[in-house]
C-alpha cells in the first residue's frame, strides 16, 4: 500500500521557518542539519563572527542625532545633514552647521531627487534616504 503526503498550510511553512531560524548546533560546527520538514540544509560557516554583519562606516560623524530640521536650525545634527547632503547629491554646502536658505534649497532637491516629499524639512524619511544615499558606493546622485 502507497502512502500519500499530505501538504498543509503548515508543512509549506515549516521549511521557511526552518531555514529562516537561529543558527543550529551544526550550523556552528559547518556540517549538515535536517530540518522540521526533513529537507537537508547545508551550512557552510568557516568563521563563527561571520554571523553578524556590519553596514559600512558612516561617511560623516558629526552625530547618530536625528532630529527634525528646518530653516533656522543649528547644531551638529545640521552639519550631519549638510555632510549628507554633500555626499548624496554634491551640494556643495558648508558644513557649518546653520540650516540657512542654501541648506534649505539643496534639501528640497535632495528630495526631489530622491522622489520623496519635497518641503524642505529633514525628517524622518529625509533622514532615512539622506544616510542611504550619502553612504552608497555611487553616491553623489542626481
Amino acid at each position: 500500500m502507497m502512502m500519500r503526503r499530505v501538504f498543509t498550510a503548515a508543512a509549506a511553512l515549516a521549511l521557511p521557518i526552518a531555514l529562516a531560524g537561529a543558527p543550529s548546533v551544526a550550523a556552528s560546527t559547518g556540517t549538515s542539519a535536517h530540518s522540521a520538514s526533513g529537507v537537508q540544509v547545508v551550512h557552510h560557516l568557516t568563521n563563527q563572527k561571520n554571523l553578524v554583519s556590519q553596514g559600512p562606516d558612516d561617511v560623516c560623524n558629526y552625530t547618530k542625532s536625528r532630529p527634525s530640521l528646518h530653516q533656522g536650525s543649528s547644531g551638529r545634527a545640521v552639519r550631519q545633514a549638510q555632510c549628507y547632503l554633500n555626499q548624496a547629491i554634491g551640494a556643495g554646502l558648508d558644513e557649518d552647521g546653520v540650516f540657512g536658505q542654501l541648506t534649505r534649497s539643496a534639501t528640497n532637491e535632495f528630495q526631489q531627487c530622491a522622489g520623496i516629499v519635497v518641503d524642505g524639512l529633514i525628517g524622518a524619511q529625509t533622514w532615512s534616504f539622506l544616510s542611504f544615499w550619502a553612504n552608497s558606493p555611487d553616491a553623489p546622485f542626481c
